[in-house]
């Protein structure tokens, strides 16, 4: 999905356009025909709209609004390859943007490692913001609490989909107060030349729904996949960030609803592959079908 270049932009449409996608069928190894991922086309609103009062109503749904205005950033933080280069302190970080910054974020739990930000170790954080503008620089550092608290931080990898950017900002500096020069944060600048700039995801709200017969729920992590024109796919991308919210979601009769950035196909949605990847014991899903729209920029 790297890009050396921008697409020229596109001029948006005036309203944001409503695809509608009928399924009816199981995608589970015992059912139907065995498939447990289906590809479905765009159907007129009239085959597939129905109980619309009472669309978009589900408790999942709260919240989604301030979502759609927000846009997430892929935070990959290296620790040095050093003698005690880890720490066991609490780390934080700032983003600073043209337009805003992020204030305080705790770096919580890493995606990859059960115990962060250890020796030679890359550790990777989602953070959730609003839009703060083209990144600028950012702040890291820690409470100096713990066991062992100084730390080595090699580099941050900042990957910011809603800009098309993936920065990289070197340290290769202690943040220990008994090293280098005592401080445990540190301010850190983007290396322009290591900038990679690809084509900027968008927004897209994708509404699930499941249908009302016995067994139709799963726990399984579903995927979906979005295709546009001139043979423009989006990654297959789950649904549900972990698996708490996978067996939240997908209930029977259930509507969710998920903003999901993804690579821009364009206006023009000409199917989608929706599946999930099986396993556990409620895998097997009975879908009704999904809806998809592509929010413009000012979140409307």
């Amino acid at each position: 999905r790297l890009l050396t270049s921008k697409r020229a932009p596109r001029e948006e449409p005036a309203v944001p356009i409503w695809y509608y996608f009928p399924c009816q069928r199981w995608l589970a190894v015992e059912e139907d025909d065995g498939q447990v991922a289906r590809e479905l086309v765009p159907v007129d609103e009239a085959f597939v709209k129905k109980d619309s009062e009472n669309d978009g109503q589900s408790p999942a749904t709260l919240g989604l609004e301030q979502k759609a205005k927000s846009t997430t950033y892929t935070v990959k933080v290296k620790t040095g390859d050093k003698k005690n280069a880890g720490t066991d302190a609490n780390v934080f970080i700032i983003l600073y943007g043209s337009k805003d910054d992020t204030g305080i974020v705790s770096l919580k739990a890493s995606k990859i490692n059960k115990n962060k930000f250890e020796r030679g170790k890359v550790d990777e954080f989602t953070v959730e913001s609003v839009d703060i503008g083209d990144l600028k620089k950012i702040k890291i550092g820690h409470d100096n609490k713990g066991n062992s608290t100084g730390w080595f931080l090699e580099w941050v990898e900042i990957d910011a989909p809603s800009l098309g950017q993936c920065l990289k900002f070197p340290c290769g500096r202690w943040l220990d107060k008994s090293e280098d020069d005592g401080a445990i944060e540190r301010i850190i600048f983007p290396a322009d030349l290591q900038t990679v700039e690809y084509i900027p995801f968008v927004p897209y709200e994708i509404t699930v729904y499941t249908s009302d017969i016995f067994g139709a729920g799963t726990d399984a992590d579903v995927f979906i996949v979005l295709y546009g024109s001139d043979g423009i796919c989006t990654q297959q991308k789950s649904l549900c960030l972990n698996k708490r919210e996978q067996r939240m979601y997908f209930e029977r009769n259930s509507v969710n609803q998920f903003i999901v950035e993804l690579e821009d196909v364009g206006d023009i949605i000409e199917k989608i592959r929706i599946g999930h990847k099986g396993g556990g014991l409620n895998s097997g899903w009975h879908l009704d079908r999904v809806t998809i729209r592509r929010l413009l920029p000012n979140g409307k």
